[in-house]
């Protein structure tokens, strides 16, 4: 390769990596989200921080549930399954289903899928 091409490759790379640090950069304080937004999305993450949830969610990954199903699965009492079940409904991680006399959760929508797999991911790497 010859200097002339070498040197317009490096050029080129330098190129890129300004804009990739272009787009890297926090948005300024004008473009910030209102608090209320960010104190809902820290509420959000907050829900993630235990592990009998995070459980219960990836059962509810593959299946839809009933709250003795999920139990036995995560092996945790059916109370306490509930009692976290509840905060995951209130945070609209899980929906629910009525099925006669049995209650039937499953994930919300694909977006918490989507968290899940993303954060397995992320800590996996």
């Amino acid at each position: 390769m010859s200097k002339k091409d070498m040197d317009s490759k490096a050029a080129a790379v330098s190129t890129l990596a300004a804009e990739k640090d272009t787009e890297k950069k926090l948005p300024a304080p004008s473009e910030m989200p209102n608090e209320e937004l960010l104190y809902d999305l820290a509420d959000l993450f907050k829900t993630f921080g235990d592990t009998t949830r995070i459980k219960i969610l990836y059962a509810l990954m593959g299946h839809d549930l009933c709250v003795g199903d999920i139990a036995e699965m995560i092996g945790a009492t059916q109370s306490a399954v509930s009692h976290q079940l509840r905060t995951l409904k209130q945070a609209r991680l899980v929906k629910l289903q009525r099925d006669g006399k049995n209650v039937i959760y499953s994930l919300a929508d694909d977006h918490v899928y989507t968290m899940l797999a993303q954060g397995m991911t992320h800590i996996c790497e």
